[in-house]
Order: structure tokens, then C-alpha cells, then sequence
């Protein structure tokens, strides 16, 4: 289909104040976008719409608005893809107020694959950072698209998760244009996202990431989604609220266990206890699933449990590199001079086991010379 064929498509979503839920409306008692902007201002204003918006609507200037947006969608290549069209998300046409048109850069087709949600806080722990990069890296490679917002934090760790591994692929939603690089950090991630995955906003090119288009955003992830995985967030985060609208669209709702006394453990651990599958691995996810959508998905060959990676694991190492491994965690980092005091090697050696270690694979080097254990 070519762009003209958007143009009142993507005007419906310039008009002012007229929003998705209006929309939605609308096209059912018009059937086409082109009908609702020939219907007379009386049609309108008696379908108990705002007045303001029915004059918007009928004076038809976001029609001239959507032409020099469809030229700007073409230079850079964007497409569209409104309600009606086969490659418009089975899952989210059913919830209540879906967008009724998608911006798309990127891989279109993944926007009808089996996907999961993966959210949480946007200054997570390290432990947090590990479980979202293993259970984003171990669904993408079984086949899930991975679906989050983009933002700092556990957004981008499951994003780059599931890039990581060859046949892994990962779904944007924001809450601005899909030309906007938002936070400005996550520049190279945005462009990885648009050669291996999908960039996706219902808000027009250009659009301001204001605070109030997040809970918007939110609920396209919980809508188009077969779940949604929570890894940390606080009582009042953003993760919460796609959680709850996940529940509400009937969609599985999922959380990974955190310390409690830490504030970011509090959003997973509330779902837990109100009924969420607990979550410590990928084969939580995918035991939820159907029947018939976990046949299609791809199966991978490789130890099953934590304790068996573990000891596959310890079986490439030296005695040295075992030694720090040993008294490396998961979930709290580790300062190179307490390793040192306590793991009976000399500064050198321990300097000379981490790095070796490092490029491995098996710990990560946090900021201020803090090591932890990686997630196998």
C-alpha cells in the first residue's frame, strides 16, 4: 500500500485532542478515516465528542498537516501500519483503546510474533541487570520477541539481551516519534534495534517524550504481548502499571524474585504475592505459554538448570580463576581489594584472573573496580 493511502490515517492522529479511545469510536460508527472527515460538523458534534474536536475535525487542516508528514515518513523510509491490516498485532487490536495506527522502522514482521514484555526500574541492581540479560538472551534465542520501552535501565538490558544472541530479535514501543532518540544514551542501541529489530510509536514523527506519553506507551507493550516479565521496579513505577494492564488484558504476568530489603525488589515481589508466576529462568516463562505456541517455538539444546551451566562452567577454569569465581556473586559486586585480602592471591595475580575471567565472559567489571558474576 502505498503512503497516500494513510494520509487520513495519519491525520486522525494529528487532529488535536482527539486521541486513541476517540478514534477507535469513531471508525466504528464511520467504518473509514475518509468518512469521518467528510462527515458534516453536525454528524460530528452530535456523536458526543468535544466541540473543538468535531470543528478540527471538519475543518480538515490535519489533512494538510498528514501531507508533509507522509513526506517526511518516506525520506526516512518509516511505515505504517493502521488496524485493519494483516500486520497490525492480532493481541493489541483486542484490547479496549488500541492505537489505531502504528509508526514502524525496522523489521514490520516481527510485530506478528510470539512476544514477551520484559520491564522494570531505570536504575537497576546488578543482579537485576543479570536476570533480565540472561532471560532476554535465553527467550529470543528460543524464539520470543522481546518487547520493552526503550528507556534506561532494564529496558535497554533486555533490548541488548536479546540481541545478543544470532536468531534473537526485539521490539521498541515508544513514548515519543519513532525519530526520536530517547534517552540520548541509547543512540547506538536505536540503531541496533532498527537492523535486527523494530522500532514502534503510535505518537507522530517528532513528538516530545513528555511524562505523560509513558502510561500511554505502556499499554501497547502489555497489549500486543503473550506476557509480561517484571525485573525490579519500585511501588510506583512504570513497571507496575504495564504489569496491572497486562493482567487486566488477560495476558500472563510474571516476576522476578529480589531482595527485599532492597526498593527495587518491591514491584516484582508485590505480583508474586498477588498471584504472578515466580520467575528464575526461562523455563518459568514458557511453561505458562499455550500448548500450541510453545510447540512453535525453537527448542535449544543445552544444560537445563543453573547448578549444571555452573559446573560446566567451573570446568574451563584454572585454580586461580576458580578461586575468584567462587567468591564472586550475582547479586552483589565485590571490590578488587577485598578479593585480594581474601582470596590468598597476590594484587597481580587477582588483577591478571579477573581480566582473564572478563574476557571470558564469566564477571563483569561494574564502575569503581567492582566485579560480580555473570548470570549463566
Amino acid at each position: 500500500m502505498g503512503l497516500e493511502n494513510y494520509l487520513h490515517w495519519v491525520a486522525l492522529g494529528l487532529v488535536p485532542g482527539l486521541g486513541a479511545r476517540l478514534s477507535g469510536k469513531l471508525l466504528q460508527r464511520f467504518t473509514t478515516p475518509e468518512r469521518i472527515f467528510a462527515a458534516s460538523l453536525t454528524e460530528l458534534e452530535s456523536y458526543r465528542m468535544p466541540a473543538a474536536v468535531a470543528q478540527a475535525i471538519h475543518s480538515q487542516a490535519a489533512l494538510k498537516d498528514a501531507e508533509k508528514e507522509l513526506a517526511r515518513i518516506g525520506e526516512m523510509g518509516c511505515r505504517l501500519i493502521h488496524w485493519n491490516e494483516a500486520e497490525y498485532p492480532r493481541l493489541l487490536r483486542e484490547i479496549y483503546d488500541p492505537p489505531v495506527l502504528l509508526y514502524v522502522r525496522g523489521d514490520a514482521a516481527l510485530l506478528t510474533r510470539h512476544s514477551i514484555a520484559m520491564v522494570g526500574t531505570r536504575k537497576p541492581t546488578p543482579y537485576g541487570n543479570q536476570m533480565a540479560e540472561r532471560l532476554a538472551r535465553d527467550l529470543a534465542e528460543r524464539g520470543l520477541v522481546i518487547v520493552s520501552g526503550l528507556a534506561r535501565g532494564i529496558d535497554s538490558v533486555a533490548h541488548g539481551g536479546a540481541l545478543a544472541t544470532e536468531r534473537g530479535a526485539s521490539v521498541g514501543i515508544l513514548g515519543c516519534g519513532v525519530d526520536v532518540v530517547y534517552p540520548k544514551e541509547n543512540k547506538k542501541l536505536f540503531a541496533k534495534m532498527m537492523e535486527r529489530g523494530a522500532i514502534v510509536s503510535e505518537f507522530p514523527l517528532g513528538a516530545y517524550p513528555a511524562p505523560q506519553n509513558f502510561p500511554i506507551r505502556n499499554r501497547i507493550i502489555a497489549g500486543m504481548v503473550l506476557g509480561v516479565v517484571v525485573v525490579e521496579g519500585a511501588q510506583y513505577s512504570g513497571s507496575l502499571i504495564t504489569a496491572r494492564l497486562g493482567i487486566e488484558f488477560g495476558r500472563e504476568v510474571y516476576g522476578v524474585p529480589g531482595n527485599a530489603t532492597q526498593p527495587s525488589s518491591f514491584g516484582p515481589n508485590h505480583l508474586i504475592k498477588q498471584g504472578a508466576k515466580l520467575v528464575t529462568g526461562w523455563e518459568d516463562v514458557i511453561d505458562e505459554l499455550p500448548t500450541e505456541i510453545r510447540a512453535q517455538l525453537v527448542p535449544v539444546e543445552t544444560a537445563t538448570t543453573p547448578e549444571q551451566r555452573a559446573l560446566l562452567v567451573e570446568e574451563t577454569l584454572s585454580p586461580a580463576e576458580k578461586t575468584l569465581y567462587a567468591l564472586l556473586g550475582t547479586d552483589e559486586a565485590r571490590h578488587v581489594d577485598e578479593l585480594v585480602e581474601t582470596s590468598g592471591l597476590n594484587s597481580s595475580e587477582v588483577l591478571a584472573t579477573l581480566f582473564e575471567l572478563e574476557m571470558k565472559g564469566y564477571i563483569r567489571q561494574m564502575p569503581g573496580k567492582q566485579f560480580v558474576k555473570v548470570l549463566m
